[in-house]
């Protein structure tokens, strides 16, 4: 089987994939696609490595809807698919988020409350594309956990630290250069003192909307009450 081929150009390295490596990209692809027509009407984005294309045989599927919808309305366009739901916050200064997990590789996630464009731009941080973009086999450039800017090319993706770049890696991902540098604080020091957890990675039960199972943890949970209050509510 096929290495992957890794050159050295300067400062940046080229690496080009074996077929294997396409083939993953494409299958998962394709999984995303099926699951991304049922969402069409809410405009829903292919995030993270399988859009950029760096997928690895154990890369997640990670789907995000751009904007707060009545969580029913989705869980009715994944009907029959839901195995898990979960309700998470990074921190209790993030977004608060409904994930519907369809399978051990594959979320579907949405924000419970408005969304700030800060928060919108983590997703293009890391890549994302639209469902005509997956249909068209389109890739993007993106940031991924090591701090690797990945720039999609014909024969693999090209490698760039972002760190002493990070005006240059905002501009070709559109996004505020304070989410640069916010990414690789979180980063450098998830790096230096390991991972601190998720503040909230709490169970909805079947029997509960995500917005009613909020609500009680809004209840008993300040930071997470004044999020939904800077919002505007659930």
């Amino acid at each position: 089987m096929p290495r992957e081929k890794v050159v050295k150009i300067w400062d940046e390295r080229e690496v080009v994939y074996p077929p294997k490596r396409w083939r993953y990209l494409w299958e998962k692809r394709e999984k995303a696609l099926k699951i991304m027509e049922r969402l069409e009407q809410f405009d829903p984005q292919l995030y993270g490595s399988v859009a950029r294309g760096d997928v690895r045989r154990d890369s997640d599927i990670d789907i995000f809807i751009p904007y707060k919808v009545p969580s029913y309305l989705i869980e009715l366009a994944l009907e029959g698919i839901v195995s898990r739901r979960k309700i998470v916050m990074a921190t209790p200064w993030h977004l608060i988020k409904g994930v519907i997990e369809i399978d051990e590789e594959t979320t579907v996630t949405f924000p419970l409350i408005e969304p700030t464009e800060r928060e919108l731009e983590f997703y293009k941080w890391g890549g994302a594309i639209d469902l005509w973009d997956v249909k068209t086999k389109q890739r993007v450039p993106g940031v991924n956990k090591k701090l690797i800017l990945i720039v999609p090319t014909e024969r693999g993706h090209i490698e760039r630290e972002v760190v002493g770049r990070e005006s240059e890696v905002a501009k070709i991902l559109g996004v505020s250069i304070d989410i640069v540098t916010e990414r690789i604080h979180v980063l450098t020091r998830r790096d230096a003192i390991g991972r601190t957890g998720t503040y909230l990675n709490e169970e909805v039960p079947d029997w509960m909307t995500f917005e009613e199972a909020l609500k009680l943890i809004a209840d008993r949970d300040p930071n997470v009450r004044r999020k939904v209050r800077e919002a505007g509510g659930i």
